[in-house]
């Protein structure tokens, strides 16, 4: 076996995939898959802006699991890269010279590992919209798989759009026929002989912890930033005091900063109003400027949207809460609708009795479950024909879906431009010439049978 391993430097939190594939893996698909992972604890890398050397101290748990998961035979030749997303594009919009010092950081830590180590690099939201679409249909053997006689097939089947949800930032991803019209949309990808032309964009700032700030920035801002104001997405019992720095220490939300201090608290009261809730997250979007034929919001192009998606990161665990603690089916949008108007009416104690391990969480569900409505319906335009194509999915088989698994294929190059190669055909033919072999042997050796037990029964009488 071969390894590799992709630290996912996100906004919210650092995760560590290991992934294996046979060493004569021969750019097969669905062979490659999740061998170990390891969430780093705390925050991400771009909390540590003014310590940066804490950003490196961080990962070495998570390297050090990876010592004792990758055979120490095989430290040297596994390659290890650091990408990161939204939260270090965030700090490089802010503070690009803190960017590079948390880069620099998390590199010489990891430097000071075995293992073959080749860059820490920010990457696009385009890049993660993509790598997180060649995760997905990589995964699930839609470019092109092997069969069981060892031949190559490129299946009949259309790729799956990918949705995925992070803390800084949302992207969408899909195959479409429709034209493009803004090339900066536009992607195309040849995978095994084949050209995908696919859209993509990424949303900074529509990330779930970034949300949620500019809700609180919205909310404050229609207080007059009153030492007490209302939330109406947090449950009715919650109520909790916060600094203004915690809401406007992003790029996010500085255009709507006070001139107030940010070391003043306010304290914010659940009022669990569903209806005002939807009013005040729907202000996020801007659905009414659009110079294309067709926008999601903010002036965005999108072309329709087709075909079955899988959304996953915080979509996954959004439905996943909707399901399993408050009971509820999703599958059409007014599923998600109606749910979200059960959680945003529930109190704080009804909420702790169904959930007691997630109070962190909790009080942002209402919020949340709004906005993944909003988001869906009136952003990406899903209505109920196409709403039910999506898969909220957290994994593939027993692979994580996320950018870093399409990530490492395309810098290791496991995913060729061109069709595979024919001597896979061979081993094809010698499959078949076996079968022949096998079955001919297995009729002789039945008529010779045959002919002994007649022989046999003819000597008897």
């Amino acid at each position: 076996l071969q390894y590799g391993i992709v630290l996912d430097a996100g906004s919210s939190h650092t995760a560590m995939f290991i992934y294996k594939w046979p060493a004569d893996k021969e750019n097969n698909t669905g062979v490659v898959s999740e061998h170990g992972m390891c969430d780093v604890e705390g925050p991400g890398i771009s909390s540590y802006s003014s310590n940066p050397p804490a950003a490196g101290t961080s990962l070495e748990h998570c390297l050090n699991q990876a010592l004792r998961d990758v055979p120490k035979e095989k430290h040297v030749g596994t390659p290890l890269y650091l990408g990161a997303t939204a939260g270090m594009r965030l700090l490089n919009i802010a503070d690009p010279q803190a960017s590079d010092a948390v880069l620099r950081a998390v590199a010489a830590t990891v430097k000071t590992y075995p293992f073959d180590f080749r860059g820490a690099k920010i990457l696009s939201g385009e890049e993660e919209g993509v790598f997180g679409w060649v995760t997905a249909n990589y995964l699930l053997e839609n470019f092109i798989k092997r069969g069981w006689l060892g031949e190559w097939i490129q299946p009949q089947k259309k790729t799956l759009g990918a949705m995925d949800f992070g803390g800084a930032s949302t992207q969408i991803t899909f195959e479409t026929r429709d034209t493009i019209e803004n090339p900066r949309n536009e992607v195309i990808l040849k995978l095994y002989g084949q050209a995908y032309k696919v859209y993509t964009h990424s949303f900074l700032c529509y990330g779930r912890d970034q949300v949620l700030k500019r809700l609180l920035s919205k909310l404050l801002q229609a207080a007059s930033y009153q030492e007490t104001a209302s939330h109406p997405c947090w449950p009715m019992g919650y109520n909790k005091s916060l600094l203004l720095s915690s809401i406007y220490d992003s790029p996010c939300t500085e255009k709507e900063r006070p001139s107030l201090a940010l070391d003043t608290t306010i304290t914010l009261v659940g009022t669990g109003n569903g209806n005002l809730c939807t009013l005040y997250v729907s202000e996020l979007f801007d659905f009414t400027n659009c110079s294309f034929s067709h926008c999601s919001f903010d002036g965005v192009f999108q072309p329709k949207v087709s075909g079955n998606f899988i959304a996953f990161s915080a979509f996954f665990y959004t439905v996943d809460f909707i399901q399993t603690v408050m009971g509820r089916p999703v599958h059409l949008p007014s599923d998600l609708k109606d749910a979200a108007e059960t959680i945003c009416a529930a109190s704080w104690s009804e909420l702790l009795q169904k959930a007691p391990t997630m109070e962190k969480r909790l009080p942002d569900y209402c919020a949340v479950s709004t906005f993944v409505y909003l988001l869906t319906t009136k952003g990406y335009n899903f209505n109920n024909q196409s709403f039910p194509n999506i898969a909220f999915q957290k994994k593939a088989g027993e692979t994580s879906i996320g950018w870093a698994l399409g990530y490492m294929l395309n810098l290791t190059n496991m995913i060729p431009a061109e069709k595979p190669s024919s001597h896979k055909s061979m081993l094809y033919n010698y499959w078949v010439i076996l079968i022949l072999l096998f079955v001919v042997t297995t009729l002789t050796s039945l008529v010779t049978a045959i002919c002994v037990l007649r022989h046999s029964k003819s000597s008897v009488i």
